[in-house]
């Protein structure tokens, strides 16, 4: 594969009421894994989209290979050789896995059919690239969102560009995934390509990046540059301004305090055994394990969405049968952030008003029925304030902001809400530094007031930062729990070896 470069100069882009970018300047080159790093809204995934023609920007060039292009869509993108992992998700549900991968050369001309048994055994190649275990005649609908974004990366892989790009490519994969990934990168880039790679998390910058450009406000903080010498604060310090604020938690115990949510027992329709789990007032726990460990699916039975076909769920201590998500709101006080914004934590056509207030709406409606804007607004205003969401608006579309944005509203509509057991699924997503550090802040402040927290989440750091006990979930079975000890070496040797641990005969 021949080093190829791709370089943008001078690049302007606004959208009404919004200056997305403002004279920015990247430069790829070939045989390298370049960083673009910037907190929320800094424009990098609208410097991504257009590299690859899905805007086109107001000012500015584009020169490939030293070349001047310019691209009227994203197909004339992957035809000059660059390919893209976008950090929302672009699969089709109801297509099967191999479908989505072989998507952009289904069909060998035309009025001939497709050769179904040459597109899956094509792309169960790509599957086992990132040793992922899965029929390529899979609907891609019955994936959940870690699989998804290996499916996504396969996809763009299949392509064979010499340029990729990849918008949080590891937001939502395991450690382990994610060495498979860094392998992958870095043999492509061993082989001459040039790779573009957007991630919150530095830890992983540090690791598999040759090169860093960063954003700030849509403008460069820093042009591109060697990473040689950048540290982890010299990096955060050109995202946002600052030295990055690191919380010196101490260790809780919520032990006699009143249970708020507890497991007796259960099992369930999606295939959950005896899971016994107990949640304090004042608590927060942590639910940690690799993708396909069924966290997120127990998240849903617990919420309603699937059966609960045996055992018992106590809600403060009285045994419940919940029967859907609005009775678990409204009757229970349960709120549930979804890892999957797009598809359940928000309705993108409708406003950041409207999506950050839907969970008062019945508590704030007068007795006649009637809700106006102006109550709804003085709940969810100082939320929005305080999470720092980047709108022109509170009238603005929410499929209109970056992914990291809609997160903010994602987490902005429970805390609305006020609910006393909230369950949060990968809170921190595809969002930046400082959001990161206030979403914590927050859960602990909503803690120490009463809420008792269930934490799933992928991010080793996160949870042993954020969480009280960690329980250790494999194969849809709890394997133990741990106190937290906040001993980053020790906690994530612990929960390794509960993973790996053999069941008991």
């Amino acid at each position: 594969m021949a080093n190829t470069s791709l370089e943008a100069r001078g690049v302007h882009k606004s959208f009404p009421g919004v200056l997305a970018l403002q004279d920015v300047s990247i430069s790829l080159r070939g045989g390298a894994i370049h960083a673009l790093l910037g907190e929320n809204g800094a424009g990098k995934s609208t410097l991504i989209k257009i590299v690859t023609g899905v805007y086109r920007p107001d000012a500015g060039e584009m020169l490939l290979d030293g070349a001047p292009v310019r691209f009227a869509g994203p197909r004339d993108a992957i035809a000059a050789g660059i390919g893209v992992v976008h950090q929302e998700r672009n699969l089709i549900p109801r297509f099967s896995v191999g479908e989505n991968i072989g998507l952009e050369h289904l069909g060998g001309g035309f009025l001939r059919a497709i050769d179904y048994d040459a597109l899956h055994a094509e792309a169960k190649k790509w599957l086992e690239v990132l040793e992922l275990d899965l029929d390529p005649r899979t609907p891609v609908s019955q994936l959940n969102v870690a699989k998804m974004q290996l499916v996504e990366i396969a996809k763009a892989l299949s392509l064979r560009s010499r340029i990729l790009l990849l918008d949080e490519p590891t937001a939502s994969l395991t450690p382990q995934e994610t060495q498979v990934l860094f392998r992958l990168l870095r043999k492509l880039r061993d082989e001459g390509a040039s790779l573009l790679f957007v991630s919150h998390k530095l830890e992983e910058v540090q690791e598999i990046c040759d090169e860093v450009t960063v954003l700030r406000d849509g403008r460069n903080a820093c042009p591109s540059r060697p990473m040689t010498g950048l540290a982890r604060q010299d990096l955060v310090r050109l995202m946002i301004g600052r030295n990055e604020q690191v919380p010196a938690w101490s260790t809780r115990s919520a032990q006699g305090k009143p249970a708020m949510l507890e497991l007796k027992g259960v099992s369930t329709s999606l295939g959950h055994s005896n899971i016994d789990l107990k949640l304090r007032e004042s608590e927060i726990v942590g639910l940690y394990g690799l993708v396909g460990a069924g966290r997120s699916e127990l998240a849903k039975c617990i919420l309603g969405l699937h059966a609960i076909t045996s055992g018992q769920i106590l809600i403060a201590g009285e045994p419940s049968r919940i029967g859907s998500v609005a009775e678990a709101i409204h009757q229970h006080g349960i709120g549930y952030i979804s890892e999957d914004r797009k598809r359940e934590g928000l309705i993108l056509d409708h406003s950041v008003l409207e999506n950050a207030g839907v969970t008062v709406w019945r508590k704030l409606m007068s007795t006649l029925g009637f809700l106006r804007d102006e109550t709804v607004r003085a709940r969810v205003a100082p939320i929005i304030a305080g999470l720092e969401v980047r709108t022109p608006s509170l009238a603005q579309t929410v499929g209109n902001l970056s992914g990291g944005n809609q997160q903010k509203i994602s987490v902005a509509k429970w805390l609305a809400a006020g609910v006393r057991i909230l369950i949060v699924d990968e809170p921190s997503v595809g969002i930046d530094i400082k959001t990161k550090a206030y979403i914590h802040e927050l859960l602990r402040r909503l803690a120490d007031e009463g809420t008792a927290i269930l934490l799933i989440t992928s991010d080793m750091p996160e949870i042993i930062t954020v969480a009280d006990r960690i329980v250790v979930m494999d194969d849809y079975r709890i394997k133990g729990e741990l106190a937290n000890t906040r001993d980053y070496t020790s906690m994530g040797e612990g929960i390794m070896a509960l993973i790996h641990a053999r069941d008991a005969a």
